[in-house]
């Protein structure tokens, strides 16, 4: 892997929170519960699946009591969600992954337990939408898995108007993912971890692996041979300190990290 720790460390900057940006609304209490309950609802009682293809994978923090791997035909994984907060700024804003339609996505999924459901729905929803716009990148999709088809939600690109950004070259996306960074961490850095527990989990997108290599190249250009600083975020430290692993099939329920 061509991206390491220390080329990721060399896009870290201390940022600070620029808040919810004044163009949206926020979601409240009572719309990220209101929602929760309409998609248990509609799961019509079923065992509640959550597909997982980026972060979600190594940072879900919502519980589940089951994990496998599967395929979403129809949809593929990629930087198309422009963001000045979190992994970006307004002066260097970033991009986040999302689905976009054609081609095949390989993940994972976990199922959400039967006697918390609601409330891990909601800390799922919690940590996928902040603002009421965002709601439309929630929905319905089938999966195949070894065990058969299942049903599960996903979150994709949605209407998320001049946010989106599809389609762009990798070779642009890489210039952008070497320079984004935010109060979080930097894009460099979700990128890293995304592909590390996406190959420790047997699956190898072979954008994101040319991707990974781009963003590397660039950061060498902008950093040339200066060593790489000490200072990790936090969440750096923690998942790049960790073996990553992720438990495939029948395991019992992982807490949230």
């Amino acid at each position: 892997m061509s991206l390491t720790p220390e080329l990721v460390a060399l896009c870290y900057r201390e940022e600070v929170d620029p808040g919810l940006n004044a163009r949206w609304t926020p979601m409240e209490d009572e719309d990220y519960r209101a929602l929760a309950l309409d998609l248990d609802a509609q799961s019509g009682g079923a065992p509640l699946w959550v597909f997982a293809y980026g972060s979600l994978i190594w940072k879900p923090e919502f519980c589940s009591v089951e994990s496998r791997r599967a395929t979403a035909y129809g949809w593929h994984r990629a930087f198309s969600l422009k963001i000045d907060r979190w992994r970006g700024s307004r002066e260097a804003p970033g991009l986040m992954m999302a689905l976009e339609r054609g081609g095949r996505c390989d993940g994972v999924i976990y199922r959400l337990p039967d006697d918390d459901r609601i409330a891990q729905i909601e800390r799922l929803l919690r940590r996928e939408l902040s603002s009421r716009e965002t709601i439309s990148t929630v929905r319905w999709m089938p999966v195949r898995t070894p065990e058969g088809p299942v049903n599960v939600l996903g979150f994709w690109l949605g209407s998320t108007g001049h946010d989106a950004v599809s389609r762009l070259p990798l070779e642009e996306v890489a210039g952008i993912l070497a320079r984004a960074c935010g109060h979080v961490g930097s894009c460099a850095e979700y990128l890293y971890n995304t592909v590390l527990h996406l190959e420790a989990v047997g699956i190898r997108d072979r954008n994101l692996w040319r991707l990974q290599a781009l963003v590397a190249d660039e950061i060498r250009k902008l950093h040339g041979a200066h060593s790489a600083p000490q200072t990790l975020s936090g969440e750096a430290k923690a998942a790049l300190d960790a073996t990553p692993v992720v438990k495939i099939s029948g395991e019992k329920a992982r807490d949230p990290v």
